[in-house]
Order: structure tokens, then sequence, then C-alpha cells
């Protein structure tokens, strides 16, 4: 263990903050203790957000932030980028200068866009806003993006279409105690957001009923009083069974349909063939099932339909989350207490992490780049001239397709480890293997920085003070709380020196996280994400405010779309009538089953903090294989026998676990590990054309049994 942390206000014996994990972002305390490690954490009662409540992850946040690996000092590669070599020490001033330089160098040969950043979605709002103005202001470069493409980009896409603005719940957590009815369709909320299941209880108290759809029965669907077994991929068509319903039983809100919505027509039209009887056929899920949760929603007082990356990551993503919409939109749940649509963010700050410019083709405030009024406005925020800032880039996946392709020479990585959280992830290590510059910030060395020139210490959540944006859109503010070890220093000072050694200092001069907000709202005035009429004192003060809040005297918006005006055109809501597609891959009889993959209560992300936490780690070691038990008998699967799963892009080994809750024809691999258990070495890179997400969830995969006395042999 490191050793103990020293305190940024060394007078106070309790220091507040919030967990690093999970987008409920739960505010913690920390005590000062006799300990070996000084401080010990426990719930916050300050905070809005679970008050009191923390866990297993947020009650073991201070392991990584502790561990003896925590990097302390820039570190150089002796040789090549090839993993497992040695690194030697260096200075700031001596690293600085040196990438510094090596950039410089790269962009006279090849052109500013050589050079890439990729970002991460749990960085703060500052960071994220930083990132995006040094990738355009400093390198001049249109190649940034970031890991919440593989997050939230199928369900932001689907809400900027239905509603004209994406905000990842439109409802506050407050308000799932009023709903009589809650959906909650490819979302694992007791162990992705377990502190947020007592809203869950608190509606069941309340005598809502509860649905959930998953290929797995799961901790979540245990609180269920329905549970649907639905097949990855076939979202759009179970859904269209139930607005199938809504609309030839004459149950939608005609009232709210024909005030505030178009493409009614659209919808009818789709659904007319998939009738609960057709359905039923396809999927397995009983026509009584179907008719009842279509009946129970459309004739509930109020409802909330609650998505995740179940059905969002895959390439009809979008469609599948445009259909859940459908259901709120057809049935007039939507800006009212206790009704809406969410689509629950899986990292620390995925809504805010999107909404400042970390995505190729957005500025801050939500504006898009290629807007000649978005350009306008920021770069006279920026004191540069329109003209000079670049335009949209590409997608987080695609920009490893650049490197292979020679466009990108360069790529800056902070807050993010893609090497393992990346589909089809042997391709991602080919390219990294191709750069010529490869700089990593990271507390720890990831798999990532395995390929890198230069691995520079980053700071813990603890040591960087900024704003962050929770799931329900709450802006709140995250004090720093201890020093960084040894030389290590907060990202935003190291953004700003990096930015001096590349000449362009002077747009960078911020002597305080405070300073970057402060930016960020001049920024993001008049955007549809407006955070203009926000400050540090007024969010300290009422412990979070919720965007959009365009003035000081805007009390913010807990609850979007109350008076049913939406950011479309027209004012309306867009109903969308959806024609199911199929997946990229399809089973065959060389893969005959889907492998889908996902989280487990004990880990985050890519792992690289969880798995440096003793106490989590030692719940799950290793990743673990679901499987039916009906595929264990076909392949004849014995005591102590682990399994091999082949897809087309790789072959892996894994230990095995039976379920029968899980869908015969699908196999569940979580996705927390890298080398030989990264479940994504096998995962599909097809991207969804417009929200560019991967097709993580239904991949076409062969099941055999290994026989481990083979293995040990081999």
């Amino acid at each position: 263990m490191a050793a103990a942390p020293i305190a940024a206000d060394s007078n106070q014996d309790r220091l507040h903050s919030h967990c690093c994990y999970c987008s409920m972002q739960c505010g913690i305390d920390l005590i000062r203790t006799e300990t070996e490690l000084g401080w010990e954490v426990k719930p916050s009662q300050n905070f809005p957000v679970a008050t009191g409540r923390l866990c297993q992850k947020g009650l073991n946040s201070l392991g990584h932030v502790l561990h003896p690996e925590r990097l302390q000092l820039p570190q150089r590669r002796i040789a090549a980028a090839r993993p497992g070599e040695a690194w030697q020490q260096s200075g700031w001033e001596d690293a600085l200068d040196e990438i510094s330089s090596r950039i410089t160098s790269i962009q006279q040969r090849y052109g500013n866009d050589a050079v890439s950043v990729f970002g991460g979605g749990s960085l703060t709002n500052e960071m994220s806003y930083l990132l995006g103005k040094f990738t355009r202001v400093a390198l001049r470069s249109k190649y940034i993006d970031y890991n919440g493409r593989y997050c939230m980009s199928s369900a932001a896409a689907a809400q900027i279409r239905a509603f004209g603005i994406d905000r990842g719940m439109n409802v506050p957590l407050d308000d799932i105690p009023m709903a009589k009815y809650i959906i909650l369709a490819g979302t694992n909320i007791a162990e992705c957001q377990p502190t947020m299941v007592p809203y869950l209880m608190a509606a069941k108290k309340q005598k809502a009923i509860i649905v959930t759809i998953d290929p797995r029965q799961t901790m979540t669907s245990k609180l269920a009083d329905i549970h649907v077994n639905l097949q990855p991929g076939f979202d759009s068509v179970f859904v269209n069974s139930l607005l199938h319903v809504i609309v030839n039983e004459g149950l939608y809100d005609k009232a709210f349909v024909e005030s505030y919505t178009t493409g009614f027509e659209e919808i009818a039209e789709a659904v007319q063939h998939f009738s609960p009887d057709t359905v039923s056929v396809y999927t397995g899920i009983p026509k009584e099932v179907i008719r009842t949760i279509a009946r129970g929603f459309a004739n509930a007082e109020t409802g909330i339909v609650l998505t995740a990356r179940g059905l969002e990551q895959q390439v009809n993503g979008v469609e599948h989350t445009l259909n859940y919409i459908n259901l709120c939109l057809l049935t007039g749940k939507m800006g009212k207490p206790g009704s809406g649509f969410g689509a629950v963010t899986g990292q620390a700050n995925g809504q805010g992490g999107r909404e400042h410019g970390q995505k190729a083709d957005q500025l801050p405030g939500y504006r898009m780049i290629d807007d000649p009024a978005a350009r306008q406005h920021v770069a006279e925020v920026w004191g540069i001239h329109p003209d000079e800032l670049p335009g949209k880039g590409v997608s987080a996946y695609e920009l490893f397709g650049k490197i292979h392709d020679g466009e990108i020479k360069a790529m800056i990585v902070l807050g993010s480890n893609p090497l393992v959280s990346s589909p089809n992830s042997a391709n991602v290590a080919e390219a990294l293997k191709k750069l010529e510059l490869l700089v990593v910030v990271d507390m720890f060395e990831t798999e990532t920085a395995g390929y890198a020139h230069w691995l520079l210490p980053g700071s813990s959540f603890l040591e960087a003070e900024g704003t962050l944006t929770n799931l329900e859109g709450r802006v709140f503010h995250r004090p720093r709380a201890f020093h960084t070890p040894g030389e290590a220093m907060e990202d935003y000072k190291l953004i700003r020196k990096l930015a001096e050694k590349l000449g362009r200092g002077a747009y960078f001069q911020y002597d305080s996280p405070e300073e970057v907000f402060d930016e960020l709202c001049r920024a993001s005035k008049g955007g549809k994400a407006d955070y203009s009429g926000m400050s540090y004192d007024r969010i300290k003060a009422s412990k979070g405010v919720f965007w959009p809040c365009p003035s000081e005297q805007h009390p913010g918006t807990p609850r979007m779309f109350e008076n049913n005006s939406y950011y479309l055109p027209d004012g309306r809501a867009k109903l969308h009538g959806i024609t199911p597609k199929k997946p990229a891959e399809t089973t065959d009889r060389d893969y005959p089953y889907i492998l889908t993959t996902g989280r487990l209560g004990n880990h985050y992300l890519s792992g690289a903090q969880t798995r440096r936490t003793p106490a989590l780690m030692k719940k799950a070691m290793v990743p673990v294989a679901e499987i039916h038990p009906s595929v264990a008998e076909r392949i004849k699967l014995r005591f102590g026998d682990r399994i091999r799963l082949t897809t087309r892009r790789g072959s892996l080994v894994f230990d095995v676990k039976i379920s029968q809750e899980i869908h015969p024809t699908t196999v569940f691999v979580p996705f927390h590990w890298g080398g030989e258990h990264s479940i994504n070495v096998l995962t599909n890179d097809a991207l969804h054309p417009i929200s560019r997400m991967p097709e993580f969830k239904v991949c076409a995969t062969r099941i055999e049994r290994e026989d481990r006395e083979e293995l040990a042999r081999h």
C-alpha cells in the first residue's frame, strides 16, 4: 500500500467528495483514522442523491488511489513501444519538452490532423472541456473522441431525433417513486447503479409495476413483477408488438399525440405486422405477456421507461432506443411528475463528458462543430477566428482506422483504456503499434500504456477538483480532498503546461478549475446544454443544479419538457416507425450462439481501478462465462471443464457458470479484464451508421468444451 495521502486541508479530519464510479456519483465522506491508510470512506449524508448509501465500489474507492503501483513521475519508454520493455523515469520539463517537440515534428511532416486525442467519460466537466479546446486550439486537430462513444452514443442520437436534445434522463430520480409503471430495458441497475435501487423500491411500495427486459435474469430482474427473457437484438421486434397493441386497441393518448407529436401514421404503419401472436413465435415471449405489458403501461396514470447498454450497444441501437421512446410519447407519459424516458448513463460523467467538446462533431453546450453560428460563438469565447477551428473528426473506434490508414501518427490518451474497452481489440493493438508517438496519462500502466512511448502520472478523483453531471442531469461540485502523490499534477495543469510548450499557452491561462468552469459556462451559453446560469458558489449552495440553466435567475431544469415544448424545429416530439433490422452478424452453423457482454457489480469499465482494489478483486478474480444448461448438455460439459468461445475475430478460453437464468441462445461474459481474459478480443467492430456505436452486445460465436487437463498440457 502506498503512503497515506496528504489532505488538501490539513486542519480537517472529515473531507467531502463523490464516488468515482457510476453515474449516480454518490457523496462520500473521508474520515481521518489511525489506521495504515490514514482515512476511511463513509457514505455522505449531505448529498441528495442516494443519501446515506454507498455500494461496495464506493466503500472501497480508496483502494486504487493508495495502490503502490500509482505513477508519481513521468515514464519514458527506453526502446520501441512494445509491451514488457523497460521504462525510464523523467522530470516533467524534459518529458513535456520531448513530447511537444515530437508533436511539432509530426505535424510539420504530416499536418495538424496527424495528432489525435482519446478522452474519457469519467473526467470532470472542466477536463472534458479542456481536452476539446486543447485538441482544437493547441493541436489544431479535428481528431478527438472519447470512450463515452462506447456508452451513450446510441441513446444520444435517439433522443436528439425524438426530442431535439439529449439529456440521459429527462426526469429527476425523485420522479421514479411517482411512476406507476416502470420498464427497465437492457439495464442491470442493481449491479451497475446499486444506490438507484431504493428509488425503485420506493415505487414498488406505492404499488408500481416493474418490468425488466433482458436476456439474463439479473439482480435487477429479481425486483420485477414481470421479466421478459429477450434474445439480444430483438428489442425493436418486441416493442413493435407492444405498440401494435396500444395502437390497435386505441390505448394511446390521442390528445397528447395530436397536440405534441408528429409521426403517428408512421408508427401505425410500422407496427401493422407485429401482432403479439406473430412476435411470440419469433421471440418465445408469450402473447399474453406482451398484451399485459402493453395494456399495463398504456393505462397506468404515470410511467417511466429506462434503457441502457443492453439494447444500445448494437448496430441497431438507435432504432431500439427510439422505439422505447415511442412507448412514452404514444401514451403521453412525458413532461409530468412520474413520467418520462431515460437512458441510464454508465460512466461517472458520461453525461457531462459528451456535452462540452470531447465528441468528434461537437463544441461546448452541445453545439455542432459544423454550425457556423456555433463556431462563431465558441471562437469568440476562445479568442480565435472561427476559421481556425477544425471541422468534425471521426468516432472513437474510427480513430484507430485512421492510424491504420496512415492519417493519424500520434495519439494522447487521457482517462481511458481503449485497448480493453474497444471491440475487436486486436485491431486496436495493431494500430497502437504503428503510432510514432503514444502518450498515455493515467494513474497506472494500463494495457493501453503497454504500447505508449510516454506514460504520464494522472490525478485521481480525490485529487482533482471540478464539476460532474450525473445521470439525471444534475451538475454538482467535487472538491479536492488530497494532494497528488509524488510529482503527479492535476490533469488541468498538465494540459495547460503542454499547451504552453506547443506555443499556445496564451489560450490556457487558468489558475484553478473554477476558472475553467466559468469559461465553459460562457462557451455553453445559448447552446442546448446551457450551463451559463451556474457558478461554483451556486452549485455548492444548491447541492447541484440541473441543466439547462440559461441565467442566474433560472432555477435549473430537473424535469425536461414540462410545457411539452421540444427542441425540434416545430416544437413537437417526433415518433419514429421502426422496421427491425438484423444485427451485423447472424448465427449460423459455424457460429450458432450469441455472445453478449456486460458489467459486474464489483468492477468498473476496463478494471484498471477495480482490479487494483483487493476487496473488489477477490469477489471476481477472472471473468466467468455464463451459459444455459441446454448448452452445457449439448457440448457435454463436465465438472472442471472450461469453455472456448470462438468468433470471426479470435478465440479465448473462460471459466464457466451454468445458469437457468440466461437465454438458451446466449453466452454472457463481463468485459472488465485485459490480456487473455479480454472478451473484446472477440466482439464485433461493426458500427451504427449514425451513432458510430460498436456492436458489443450481439456477436455470433461458437462454444466448445475445453478439458482442463488438455488445456494444461498445451
